[in-house]
C-alpha cells in the first residue's frame, strides 16, 4: 500500500473517530460481538494459516492463538461497559462541594503492529482491547506470516469499514511508512531492535506507544525443585512453536548438583513429548524462514550438544536441542535464541543467581522452579521482570485478569483484560464544581486570618 493510500485511510479514520460514533458503549459490544462470530466462522481458515506459515498443528493453533483471542474478545465483551464508566473519587475538604470523578476516554486513531510468530492472537488481541476502549485502528501484520495476514485482512474487511479499522499488509516499506504518519497511539509486539525504531519516531511527534519486545528469559532450577515436574513444563513451554515464543524460558540456569539429574529429566520429555525422531512428528512445527534458520544453526555447538541438534533445511526444521557446559560467551548466550535450543548454565551457590542477572538487560519473563516459600518470595522481589511463573512457564500470559507486558529493555505497558482496556484509554481527570458554593479564600487579597486558618485546616 502506497503512502498517500494510508493518508486516505488515516483521514477517513479521524473523520470518523471525530463523528462520536466509537464513543457508545453499546457500539463497542457489537462491533466485539461481531468480531468474535467473524473470527469463528473463520476458524478453520485460522488454522490453515498458521500450519502454512509456522507449521503450527490445529490443536495448538486454536490452543495458542484462536482460543485465547476468542477468550480475550468475550472477556471484552462482558466487562467493557463496567471498565468504561466514570468512576466518582474522594474530594477534598477545600474543594467542597463539587464531585471529583476519573472519565476512561479512547486516544483516537491507533496502529498496532504485530509480529510472525503468534500472529493471528498478537494481532487481534490488541485489536479487541483498542476497539473495547472505543478507537479506531490500523492493523499492520507481519509480512513473514503471509497467509495468516491475508486471513486477518479477510476477517477485518468484512467486520468493519476501513473507516473504523483498516488492515495494511506489506513489508518494510509499508512500516516506514506507517511510522511516519501521526497516530494518536502506537502497540507494537516485535523484537527490541525495531521496537527502538518504533520508539524514536513516536519520540518525534510525542505519540504514546507500548512496546511489548522480548529478552533472555532465565529459567531458575533449584535444588528443592521438583526436577520430573519441572522437566515436563520446561519442555512444555521451550519448544511450543520451536521455541519461537517471547516469554519462551531462553536458558536455564541450574543448581550445579542436580543439573544431570535434569538434563535426564529433560531429554526424556522431548521423547515422551515429541517422539524418537521429532522432526517427522507432524505436531512438531518449523521456522519461520531460512535467515531465522540459519541465524539457529550458528548457534548449536555440536561439542557443547547434550540432546538433539539434528536439523533439517529443505522443512526449515531444527529439532529440540539442549547444550550444557554452556558459558556466558558462547554465541547462544549473546542474543536472544528465540528457537528449538536450550542451553543449561550452573551456579553453586544461589547468590550467584543474582549476580548473574544484575547487571543483563532486564528480561520479559522470568520462572523458577523451588519449593523454597522463602526463596520464591526472594526472587520475586528481588529480581526485575515482566512477568512470569513459579513451578511453570508460559502461562501467566494466558489470562485476561491479569496485564502481561515488559519491563526495561523488555518493553513498556501491559495490556489484556482490564489493563488492555486501560492502555487503550486516557483516563481524564474532571472535577465538576458546584455553582452553588464559593469559598473566598482562595481568591485576593488574600484574608490571613480566618481563611487562613482554614486554610492550614484544609491542606494537612
Amino acid at each position: 500500500m502506497t503512502s498517500k493510500a494510508i493518508d486516505q485511510i488515516l483521514k477517513s479514520q479521524r473523520a470518523f473517530f471525530r463523528s462520536g460514533a466509537t464513543l457508545p458503549v453499546s457500539f463497542r459490544i457489537n462491533s466485539l460481538k461481531k468480531l468474535y462470530a467473524t473470527v469463528k466462522k473463520y476458524e478453520d481458515e485460522v488454522a490453515d494459516a498458521l500450519k502454512t506459515d509456522l507449521g503450527k498443528s490445529n490443536f495448538e493453533g486454536f490452543m495458542c492463538e484462536t482460543g485465547l483471542v476468542l477468550s480475550e474478545i468475550s472477556y471484552m465483551i462482558r466487562h467493557t461497559r463496567r471498565f468504561a464508566r466514570e468512576k466518582t473519587v474522594h474530594t477534598p475538604l477545600a474543594q467542597f462541594s463539587s464531585r471529583s470523578y476519573k472519565k476512561p476516554c479512547p486516544y483516537g486513531n491507533v496502529l498496532i503492529m504485530s509480529p510472525w510468530n503468534y500472529p493471528f492472537l498478537l494481532t487481534i488481541d490488541p485489536l479487541a482491547d483498542a476497539i473495547a476502549a472505543g478507537n479506531t485502528a490500523i492493523v499492520k501484520p507481519s509480512a513473514y506470516s503471509p497467509a495468516t495476514s491475508a486471513v486477518i485482512e479477510k476477517i477485518v474487511t468484512e467486520c468493519f469499514p476501513p473507516e473504523y479499522v483498516a488492515v495494511v499488509t506489506g513489508g518494510r516499506e509499508e512500516n516506514a511508512a506507517l511510522l511516519e504518519k501521526k497516530f494518536d497511539f502506537v502497540f507494537f509486539t516485535g523484537s527490541q531492535n525495531v521496537g527502538r525504531e518504533v520508539l524514536r519516531h513516536t519520540a518525534e511527534t510525542l505519540t504514546p506507544a507500548v512496546l511489548e519486545l522480548g529478552g533472555k528469559s532465565p529459567c531458575i532450577v533449584d535444588e528443592t525443585a521438583n526436577l520430573r515436574l519441572a522437566a515436563k513444563r520446561i519442555v512444555f513451554g521451550k519448544f511450543l512453536n520451536c521455541g519461537q515464543t517471547c516469554v519462551a524460558p531462553d536458558y536455564i540456569i541450574c543448581q550445579k548438583h542436580v543439573m544431570y539429574a535434569l538434563l535426564k529429566k529433560i531429554c526424556e520429555e522431548i521423547g515422551s513429548q515429541y517422539g524418537r525422531h521429532p522432526l517427522n512428528n507432524p505436531d512438531y512445527g518449523k521456522i519461520i524462514n531460512e535467515k531465522h534458520f540459519d541465524r539457529l544453526c550458528k548457534l548449536i555447538r555440536k561439542d557443547k550438544t547434550f540432546f538433539g541438534g539434528q536439523t533439517n533445511r529443505d522443512t526449515l526444521q531444527i529439532a529440540p536441542t539442549v547444550m550444557h557446559d554452556v558459558t556466558w560467551f558462547d554465541a547462544c548466550m549473546q542474543e536472544e535464541i528465540f528457537g528449538p535450543i536450550l542451553p543449561i548454565l550452573t551456579y553453586d551457590d544461589f547468590d550467584e543467581v543474582y549476580d548473574m542477572l544484575a547487571d543483563r538487560p532486564k528480561p520479559l519473563a522470568l520462572y523458577l522452579f523451588s519449593s523454597d516459600r522463602a526463596r520464591i518470595r526472594e526472587v520475586t522481589a528481588r529480581c526485575s521482570y515482566g512477568g512470569g511463573c513459579i513451578n511453570d512457564t508460559i502461562i501467566h500470559l494466558a489470562t485476561s485478569e491479569m496485564g502481561f507486558g515488559g519491563v526495561g529493555e523488555s518493553g513498556m505497558g501491559a495490556y489484556h483484560g482490564k489493563e488492555g482496556f486501560d492502555v487503550f484509554s486516557h483516563t481524564k481527570s474532571i472535577v465538576d464544581k458546584k455553582t452553588w458554593m464559593d469559598l473566598p479564600m482562595r481568591y485576593q487579597p488574600y484574608d490571613r486570618g480566618l481563611y487562613g486558618k482554614l486554610l492550614h485546616l484544609f491542606l494537612r
